[in-house]
């Protein structure tokens, strides 16, 4: 994490997501302005992680607003975006013969970095 500082970011924890299925989505924004990165959210076929990576990239462009108020919001652009394996919270699933299978509901953390072009 060597570099210039980001200008603002903004965090979602614990989502009821793996982080295999985020990362897919995560792809397509990464490196694009915010407004551009937000109509791709807006009509990805993954519903409940881009409806998900949206609020989160409205609360980064709110910080940024709230930590610089002159900043231009249409230079914004997603510089760095992670998705991070959470806690992963272990059920057990009946099967046949008296077994049982473990079932892994995972989770995933959310960080989302904005910059400024040409800072």
């Amino acid at each position: 994490m060597n570099g210039p500082k980001p200008l603002s970011h903004a965090v979602a924890r614990y989502i009821r997501m793996s982080p295999q299925k985020g990362r897919l989505v995560a792809d397509l924004i990464r490196d694009r302005l915010a407004g551009e990165a937000l109509t791709i959210l807006r009509f990805s076929d993954k519903k409940k992680i881009a409806a998900i990576l949206q609020k989160v990239l409205r609360s980064a462009i709110a910080n940024a607003q709230q930590k610089s108020p002159n900043v231009d919001v249409d230079k914004l652009y997603v510089s760095r975006i992670q998705i991070n394996g959470g806690p992963v919270a272990k059920r057990i699933r009946p099967a046949p013969m008296g077994r049982a299978y473990r079932v892994q509901k995972r989770t995933s953390h959310v960080h989302i970095f904005l910059d400024e072009k040409g800072r």
